[in-house]
């Protein structure tokens, strides 16, 4: 099991629940405070556009006014806080990694003037504060997580706020794509603009020309949200991203095979043989699988036609892709995943549990495999969400997409499309990179005692190629450096012999970085310098002499990533 080096891990994944929740409850709370304030003001909860009508017009405006001027007191105490700390309190600047924590006075300073607003009538939104409060509560709960997790604060924060926005809005996948648009600053997320523009105007098209229905008839079915319901959904996303991993395998092991075939048509030949064999068993095998599909969704299989279904289409599926076989992957996964819906939920109800109509586990097990294969999640949900045009569907298909990923990505599986997994490998170096420490890339570098000659300083930089030697004394401290073209300029001036001792000619005022300094102190150590390499020392008291870092290796390293 590979150790995670980025967001996708099972810790983040479990540490999100709590959150999500203790954002939740903010909200709630928050909610509760400004209802308070509406039963002491007007004595009734409700909305202040019909609570203000109990007291006469003419106290309208001092009202709205007093609230104001009490909302200005809680402001301008926070601001007052901000400015002597310098510091914003915005979320934001914490997800950005400017600050390492949410604020606590400030945050809690600026809230209650928004309830003093907000309570009073003023015409701005609740969503503010509720998110900058569920923030604050992400960022206590992150603070408190142990280091050996390795999450960032910033992380749960995000987590925090895209959980505080869907509770206000009770839309959690906007939520999430704000965060990660406007807080993370995802550029693909800009550039998906107009692709959602072609895109639409595609199906508008369609429309127009008379395919507007559903393309799977699950629209008028409701998927009711249970604990047995819940449950089911984690196994069928478990289940599929065991089945995808299974699907990638069979495939790489496919394409081996018939890579020993050298002919293209050959090798094609023998790929559709094969598969025709199999539709000696069952032709459902052939095609696409769309309305096999349809007829699973209807009900037209018995439990053991669903499970050689699902054997025969993932062999047959294998073969073609693995033969080279020109074609998607997208409609055979999502045939592969209605089945294995079907039968574990249809399993489930043979034991008992309360699970409505299991059909409806067709479209669950589809975005899950999808999911799996192609290593696209957030894809997966939306296109069955959209083919099925059922949003009660929402909640089960971003557990089971999510979960079926992780199975994938957790037993190192690649995904069917090499750009995702190159995406990827750029993630861990960038982890990699941010989080290793100096000390991994050192390397030795010539040092000299201060009593020693320049003559020996001279040898020493043409046998190792260095501009710089570095001086130490008994101990191993680090003294300074002696440049070979000032040794040179000064013994052809005859300021000095070969046989004077270096430190003449040591400069005491070289710039060093530290052995526990990370990847990104060094690039700018680097970056204020015109230096190749530099020295790398203990720490700031001993200041004992290491070895030297150079700028070689941080671009190298930098460069898997960049």
């Amino acid at each position: 099991m590979k150790a995670s080096k980025h967001a996708l891990n099972w810790t983040t994944l479990l540490i999100a629940i709590p959150v999500g929740c203790a954002a939740s409850l903010v909200t709630l709370a928050f909610r509760g405070v400004i209802e308070l304030i509406n039963h002491l003001l007007f004595a009734r909860s409700g909305e202040i556009t019909e609570s203000l009508h109990l007291w006469p017009w003419i106290f309208w405006p001092l009202l709205v006014g007093a609230g104001g001027v009490l909302a200005g007191y809680f402001l301008r105490y926070a601001v007052a806080i901000e400015q002597q700390q310098t510091v914003k309190t915005d979320y934001l600047e914490v997800i950005n990694a400017r600050l390492d924590a949410v604020p606590t006075r400030t945050s809690l300073f600026r809230a209650l003037s928004s309830i003093a607003s907000i309570g009073s009538g003023a015409s701005i939104g609740k969503e503010g504060p509720m998110v900058q409060l569920s923030a604050l509560c992400g960022s206590a709960i992150g603070r408190l997580l142990p280091a050996s997790l390795n999450l960032k604060n910033s992380d749960v924060v995000a987590m925090a706020a895209a959980a505080g926005l869907a509770s206000v809005y009770h839309a959690p996948l906007a939520s999430a794509i704000f965060v990660a648009e406007i807080a993370f600053g995802i550029s693909a997320l800009q550039r998906l603009i107009p692709l959602i523009i072609a895109a639409a105007t595609a199906v508008m098209t369609m429309w127009t020309l008379g395919f507007r229905s559903a393309l799977y008839p699950l629209a008028d079915a409701n998927f009711a949200m249970d604990l047995s319901s819940l449950l089911m959904t984690v196994v069928i996303g478990l289940c599929a991203g065991l089945a995808g991993w299974i699907v990638i395998k069979c495939i790489a092991r496919s394409k081996v095979l018939f890579s020993r075939v050298a002919s293209l048509p050959l090798r094609l030949g023998a790929g559709g043989f094969a598969v025709g064999l199999l539709a000696l068993i069952s032709t459902d095998i052939l095609g696409n699988g769309y309305e096999v599909i349809v007829k699973v969704m209807a009900g037209h299989y018995l439990l053991p036609g669903l499970l050689l279904l699902l054997v025969l289409k993932t062999l047959a599926t294998s073969l073609s892709v693995g033969s080279n076989a020109v074609g998607g992957l997208f409609t055979p996964s999502l045939l592969i995943g209605a089945l294995l819906g079907v039968i574990i939920a249809t399993v489930g109800a043979a034991l008992h549990l309360p699970l409505g109509n299991v059909l409806l586990y067709a479209a669950i097990g589809m975005a899950a495999v999808l999911a799996a294969v192609s290593q696209a999640p957030l894809m997966a949900m939306l296109m069955v969400l959209e083919m099925t045009l059922n949003s009660s569907l929402l909640f089960p298909l971003m557990i089971a997409t999510v979960l079926a990923s992780m199975v994938v990505y957790r037993l190192q599986s690649a995904s069917t499309y090499p750009v995702v997994s190159h995406h990827f490998s750029r993630s861990e170096a960038k982890y990699d990179f941010d989080n290793m420490r100096i000390a991994e890339l050192i390397i030795a570098g010539a040092a000299l005692q201060p009593e020693e000659s320049v003559g020996q300083a001279l040898a020493v930089s043409s046998l190792k190629r260095e501009r710089y030697v570095y001086v130490i004394n008994a101990a191993g401290a680090f003294l300074g450096v002696v440049s070979i073209h000032e040794i040179s300029r000064r013994v052809l001036a005859q300021e000095i012999t070969l046989d004077s001792p270096v430190q003449c000619v040591m400069d005491q005022d070289f710039p060093v970085v530290y052995q526990n300094q990370s990847m990104r102190e060094g690039w700018e150590a680097f970056a204020a310098v015109t230096l190749e390499r530099l020295p790398v020392l203990n720490n700031p008291q001993e200041r004992r002499f290491l070895g030297a870092l150079t700028k070689t290796s941080l671009i190298q390293k930098a460069q898997e990533f960049l």
